[in-house]
């Protein structure tokens, strides 16, 4: 793995930085106490190719790799990670899934619009009785003819709202859970589906998260995505780079607290000098930036894997656990150095706190994270 990055991604990393910085940095705030979401941004990135990253010239995407992804969502979470979550939705599980296991005629049919961003894409695994469990899943799809019928719900679906193509997972068979579960492409009209409640989170709250229903919904036999069966075995895989991206996710949350800490601590002046001069400011802000340094090479080099064609999921699971805890502390030590001002919402540092801890629990926990590290550890 190459540690420096190419002129290439240097390039990329340059416009994705000031994109950030003069398009989305103004409004954060205001996207924020709105929960808003930001659609004009979002449009504007799809015309710069980053919805549609991981995906060929030939299915409107850019042709790029993890290995751009990575700074890509690094550089917008940095600035606001509910943009960053936006894309890393759309591109790593809802368009990936359809990318990995879809017909010639699936990704020809789909791709071309979610990838220039004229589509929005959510993806639909978790549902109230099924988080960490996934494999517990009670929305069904039944045979009807030549289509099927699907009934149940899912929650804490990223995009939903918006969302003109959603991937669901609905059981199918009687088998072992996880090959009885199948994916399905919806999509937005379809009689039978539409958004359900929309939560009102702690952090994160420009990017629309949401229950998504399902009631008597008929789908034709080509919405079948993927093999019958191997739905839910289709999206371990798609989770593998849908973590790399949570990764990112939490490496630009980190760097742009690390940013915000240190501006602060040589600003503000205690004692008759900069906080920064105290030795306990000093620690908390080289912990951060060591940390910071060690979850971007996790995530590179899990990102440099799955460029590869290598097997990732142990280094996907070890880059997100890893850099999620590493973004919770760094969000909670930024507030610290703050003090008072940490704690009121017209500085940033309050957002990056309350935006970061779903890092931690989104596409599997930590507690998730670890188990799967153990279990390719043999254990």
């Amino acid at each position: 793995m190459e540690l420096e990055l190419t002129a290439e991604q240097q390039d990329l990393q340059r416009t994705v930085r000031a994109f950030a910085e003069k398009e989305i940095a103004p409004h954060v705030m205001e996207w924020d106490e709105a929960q808003a979401w930001p659609g004009e941004v979002v449009a504007e990135l799809g015309r710069m190719g980053l919805m549609g990253m991981l995906f060929p010239p030939e299915l409107g995407g850019a042709g790029m790799g993890y290995a751009e992804y990575v700074i890509a969502i690094e550089e917008l979470a940095r600035v606001d990670p509910s943009v960053a979550l936006i894309v890393a939705a759309h591109n790593s599980l809802c368009c990936n899934h359809i990318f990995l296991f879809g017909t010639e005629e699936q990704k020809r049919r789909y791709l071309p619009q979610l990838a220039r961003g004229e589509w929005i894409g959510c993806w639909g695994l978790t549902e109230p009785g099924a988080g960490s469990d996934a494999g517990g899943t009670r929305t069904t799809a039944a045979r009807n003819g030549n289509g099927w019928v699907l009934n149940g719900s899912k929650t804490f679906t990223t995009n939903g709202h918006h969302a003109d193509v959603c991937v669901a997972m609905a059981v199918t068979g009687k088998q072992a859970a996880k090959h009885g579960i199948s994916a399905f492409i919806v999509e937005k009209g379809t009689a039978g589906f539409r958004a359900g409640k929309k939560e009102n989170k702690l952090g994160m709250r420009a990017s629309d998260t949401a229950e998504m229903i399902f009631a008597d919904c008929h789908l034709p036999g080509a919405a079948l995505l993927g093999a019958e069966g191997e739905g839910f075995v289709d999206a371990l895989r798609v989770l593998d780079g849908g973590r790399i991206g949570i990764a990112a996710l939490s490496v630009g949350l980190a760097a742009g607290a690390l940013h915000a800490a240190r501006r602060y601590a040589l600003e503000r002046r205690q004692f008759g000098k900069a906080i920064a001069e105290f030795e306990a400011v000093q620690w908390k802000l080289a912990d951060m930036a060591t940390a910071l340094e060690a979850a971007r090479l996790l995530t590179r080099r899990a990102a440099a894997l799955k460029d590869a064609g290598q097997p990732v999921t142990r280094a996907a699971a070890m880059a997100k656990l890893f850099a999620s805890e590493a973004a919770v502390r760094a969000a909670d030590d930024c507030v610290q150095i703050h003090g008072g001002y940490g704690f009121m919402d017209e500085f940033p540092v309050s957002r990056y706190w309350r935006s970061v801890k779903i890092n931690e629990i989104g596409e599997g926990t930590s507690e998730v994270q670890r188990i799967l590290i153990a279990k390719q550890l043999g254990c």
